[in-house]
């Protein structure tokens, strides 16, 4: 699966996340929480930005909203600002190209950059589920395994 963003719809390439999707988190040592959380990506009228909702159903885990658009400072690439329930605004880097979806976030923000996160997931053939997980950094170097978090197309 290979999408690349034209100059005339730079948004083109995140197509294949549009619609709904059942999330599942996976913690070192638990099994897969089957919480009933939801994630829905849809275009803003004009298709100039992707706006995606969710809701976690667990207490532990918060709901949020983000928007997606071009990244003025990266030629084909994005940023998902993302807010959540808990108060907390960041803004992620993000990339979508050849089947595998990245964000991350290396430098202060709307927020103090106490950790960078980053998050890596791979589309199947099919486009219908994207396994992937959150990595974090508290020391500037080394990257650990924070979860896995899997998507499964719904809708």
């Amino acid at each position: 699966m290979t999408a690349q963003a034209s100059s005339d719809r730079p948004l083109e390439a995140l197509r294949p996340l549009v619609g709904e999707w059942r999330m599942v988190p996976t913690f070192a040592g638990m099994p897969p929480i089957q919480s009933g959380a939801r994630v829905t990506f849809e275009w803003m009228p004009g298709e100039r930005f992707l706006i995606q909702r969710w809701e976690v159903p667990i207490p532990e885990a918060p709901d949020g909203l983000a928007v997606i658009g071009p990244d003025p400072e990266r030629a084909g690439g994005y940023l998902q600002h993302y807010f959540d329930t808990r108060g907390v605004a960041r803004v992620y880097k993000m990339s979508l190209a050849e089947g595998v979806w990245t964000l991350w976030r290396d430098t202060a923000d709307f927020s103090p950059l106490d950790f960078a996160q980053r998050y890596t997931g791979t589309f199947s053939a099919d486009g219908r589920r994207i396994v992937g997980a959150w990595e974090i950094c508290h020391d500037g170097t080394t990257w650990e395994h924070d979860f896995d978090l899997t998507y499964t197309r719904v809708g």
